[in-house]
């Protein structure tokens, strides 16, 4: 009996982790793509692709790990949001807000970023490869 249990225990364990992980709260989802109003919201993981989130207010709100790939984010403000290891590929941010935003290791591949605010905003290991950046004070390289 104890054998058996262990067995079925040992097949699962590896079946839980390539399990994908989903974090995000599907109340704040669905409030964001009704809405356009998600302050603080925990986005965390969530698959936002191809959203029309023009305006939205995304300040504070966890984007950790969220998938934005072809996202329209043109004047939202994810002030002080949390984009860590973010997919904002081939997304849409003209004049989007990012003051104190989060950015590490997010994917910016392809992104377009026209007049962006970024005062305060870490981009620490973003990739940026191919990015069309206009208008927005945000340095590639170093000393």
């Amino acid at each position: 009996m104890k054998l058996s249990l262990l067995a079925g225990a040992a097949a699962a364990i590896p079946v839980a982790f390539a399990m994908p992980v989903q974090a995000e709260n599907p109340a704040h989802v669905q409030q964001l793509l009704e809405t356009n109003l998600c302050q603080g919201c925990d986005l965390s993981g969530a698959d936002l692709t191809q959203a029309h989130l023009i305006g939205a207010d995304l300040r504070d709100a966890d984007l950790q790990g969220a998938t934005l790939v072809e996202a329209n984010l043109e004047g939202a403000d994810l002030s002080r949001a949390d984009l860590t290891g973010a997919d904002l590929t081939s997304a849409f941010l003209t004049n989007a807000l990012l003051q104190d935003a989060t950015l590490d290791e997010a994917n910016l591949t392809d992104a377009s970023v026209y007049f962006a605010e970024v005062n305060g905003a870490s981009f620490l290991d973003a990739n940026l490869t191919g990015a069309d950046i206009v208008g927005t004070p945000i340095s590639v390289g170093g000393d």
